[in-house]
């Protein structure tokens, strides 16, 4: 089992889980990728004395065997050509580093953890599980500066999901007729509303300009009502551009900002949140590429970590019987890993955000599975697209979730709510 890492008895250590692939020896391998991601190389060196290795060595913690009858190997391997007949095992194995080695550095923490071990010769598949960090980590980050409470507190929602949707057309609208939208959806009591990750400051829509015009709706619907949407702007881009964005949204009264997590970087979003004064909704396109394939890359519950301990306040997590190849308890694993404390003395709990192709539907499915409210879905033809209207689709999925934490049937809900119902005729 991992070792506890803050026990006082010993050095902290950082640990990572992962599930291997391999035509050799498991053992041998883990071994291998151990000494490849610490003191280790290809060859013994003069310099990796057995003192050195004491002390620097990354360590393999746990090694379980889990299949020994692969019928082919899930990924090429250069080193270990596999024939007809050749044993393809998978294990479990956790390795840790010391402290030492690196220091409290995420950065570095990639390196050590998601470096060169994908590239490995004997491996067939790898795919990083879990990650658990000494405090030291807790110590040197800032984690969200908003996250639930704070989200909540911007929104004046206490309890209940935040309601949100997506900028649709992702593209295409110019400032002015996306403001028009903005102004439908807060009269139809929108809570939370975001651009599509492919809008940022395009010549047809710049920033600033989009900007001031959603703001000045936004503002003028707080001024009537005593409630300010929240509206995350995209403002993905380098350094020196995300710094001026995020000063003029602060200027005209924004209460949310987004940026795209893989575009940025992770140096990007550890600069991003040590100035932001607001929300960081943190977008996640891209990720398949990372975790699509089941003995390739990371899983969630690893990776999400490394962002909310950034600065995330919002990690996008997918929905339920989504528009892409992401299975529903994949959905929810993520969901209930940004709602799980990363350390005793700092939760850094994020909020999740649902997306992806969802409708009033997908309701009571989400909250019987995560059996919390802490949460933003955002649907975007599930709003946008009802058949009366947009203001509509936002009455549907708030009644849709009053039903699903009530327990009361959708069906039997929407006798006596007819946006509701008109959204499940829709949908089917």
């Amino acid at each position: 089992m991992p070792r506890d890492l803050n026990a006082m008895a010993q050095p902290p250590r950082i640990e990572a889980d992962y599930l291997i692939e391999t035509p050799g020896d498991p053992r041998q391998v883990a071994d291998a990728i151990a000494g490849e991601q610490s003191s280790g190389t290809f060859v013994a060196v003069p310099g990796e004395t057995p003192e050195l290795k004491a002390r620097a060595a990354a360590v393999v913690e746990h090694l379980a065997v889990v299949d020994e009858d692969i019928a082919a190997p899930s990924l090429p391997s250069a080193g270990l050509p596999t024939r007809p007949g050749m044993p393809i095992r998978r294990a479990l194995i956790t390795l840790s580093w010391p402290l030492e080695n690196l220091g409290p550095s995420l950065p570095n923490l990639l390196a050590t953890v998601a470096g060169n071990l994908f590239e490995l010769k004997p491996l067939t598949g790898l795919k990083l599980l879990d990650l658990r960090m000494p405090s030291a980590f807790a110590e040197a980050y800032p984690g969200p500066r908003f996250g639930i409470e704070g989200t909540r507190r911007l929104t004046g929602i206490e309890s209940r999901p935040l309601i949100g949707t997506i900028v649709k057309p992702s593209v295409g609208f110019g400032p002015n007729e996306t403001a028009a939208l903005v102004a439908t959806l807060c009269e139809g009591g929108i809570d939370f509303i975001k651009d599509d990750e492919l809008q940022s400051d395009g010549p047809s829509c710049p920033f600033e300009a989009r900007v001031r015009a959603v703001m000045k709706v936004v503002n003028a619907h707080a001024d009537r009502t005593g409630r300010k949407v929240m509206y995350a702007f995209n403002l993905t881009g380098d350094l020196d551009q995300m710094r001026r964005r995020h000063d003029l949204l602060v200027a005209e009264g924004a209460t949310c900002l987004m940026a795209s997590l893989n575009s940025v970087g992770l140096v990007g979003m550890i600069e991003l949140s040590r100035f932001s004064e607001l929300p960081i909704h943190a977008h996640r396109n891209g990720w398949g590429s990372m975790s699509r394939h089941p003995l390739l890359g990371w899983s969630y519950v690893a990776w999400q970590k490394i962002w909310r301990l950034a600065g995330a306040d919002h990690m996008h997590v997918n929905g339920l019987a989504n528009k892409f190849a992401e299975p529903d308890e994949s959905v929810i694993a993520s969901a209930r890993t940004c709602l799980t404390p990363l350390f005793p003395d700092k939760p850094c709990l994020a909020m999740p955000v649902f997306s992806s192709g969802q409708t009033a539907k997908q309701a009571p499915g989400t909250y019987e599975a995560l059996r919390s409210t802490d949460l933003i879905v955002t649907a975007g033809g599930g709003i946008m697209a009802h058949p009366d209207g947009p203001a509509a689709g936002v009455a549907a999925m708030r009644h849709a979730w009053d039903a699903a934490v009530a327990g009361i049937p959708l069906a039997d809900h929407a006798r006596k709510h007819p946006e509701l119902e008109r959204a499940l005729d829709a949908v089917g």
